[in-house]
Parts: C-alpha cells; sequence; structure tokens
C-alpha cells in the first residue's frame, strides 16, 4: 500500500501562491499516476490536476488551468502543485492521491479511480 501525506497549505491574499507537497511511501511510487483533488466546505471532493506515472502526460481542471502546475520528483517520492494567481474559490482542503493505472501514460480524473488517499491539507484565499 502507499501511504501519502500532504503539506505546505495555509492562509494567503487572493493573488498569490502557494506550493503543496505531497510525500509517499512505498518502493513502487513511480508506478503509480498522481492525483490532487480538493473539497469545499459544503460541495463535493472535485479534480485539479493529475500526472502520469512517468510524469510525461499532465491534465487540468478549466478552473485552474494556467495558474496551477503539477509535477513529480519519483526520486524524492513526491508530487507537487504549484498554485499561483490564487482566488477565494480555490479555498479548500486539498487531497493527494495515487492511482495504479492501466497504462503508464495515463492521467484519471474521476476520485474513484483513486486507490489511496492523504488526510489533506487546508489552503484559505482571503479576499
Amino acid at each position: 500500500q502507499v501511504q501519502l501525506v500532504e503539506s505546505g497549505g495555509g492562509l494567503v491574499q487572493a493573488g498569490g501562491s502557494l506550493r503543496l507537497s505531497c510525500a509517499a511511501s512505498g518502493r513502487t511510487f513511480s508506478r503509480y499516476a498522481m492525483g490532487w483533488f480538493r473539497q469545499a466546505l459544503s460541495n463535493k471532493r472535485e479534480f485539479v490536476a493529475g500526472i502520469s506515472s512517468s510524469g510525461g502526460s499532465t491534465y487540468y481542471a478549466d478552473s485552474v488551468k494556467g495558474r496551477f502546475t503539477i509535477s513529480r520528483d519519483n526520486a524524492k517520492n513526491t508530487v507537487y502543485l504549484q498554485m499561483n494567481n490564487l482566488k477565494p474559490e480555490d479555498t479548500a482542503v486539498y487531497y493527494c492521491a495515487a492511482d495504479n493505472p492501466p497504462y503508464s501514460d495515463l492521467v484519471v480524473a474521476v476520485s474513484y479511480e483513486y486507490d489511496y488517499w492523504g488526510r489533506g491539507t487546508q489552503v484559505t484565499v482571503s479576499s
């Protein structure tokens, strides 16, 4: 199994930036596609960004495209989410997730396909 721990959340003003990190356990991290999801208060968990196991493919929700960047460092067993030009509507708990895909270049954008989840980190963007 894979254990995931997010970090880097906090309070930031609109227009600011944050970088989230997700540290993964295990020796098979490079086999997993990774995703970031978020859940705002009273909302359902939604896909934010995903990256294939090799890092060669990425996919973003329309709401964050051009502002957020997902990346990974397989040597460090870590995936990142760089968030720029943050907006109040980005306020949510952000979760890191791992998926064992059937193909190495596949990115999955639906939460139920992911096998492992971190506990989340709070991101709050003030006006």
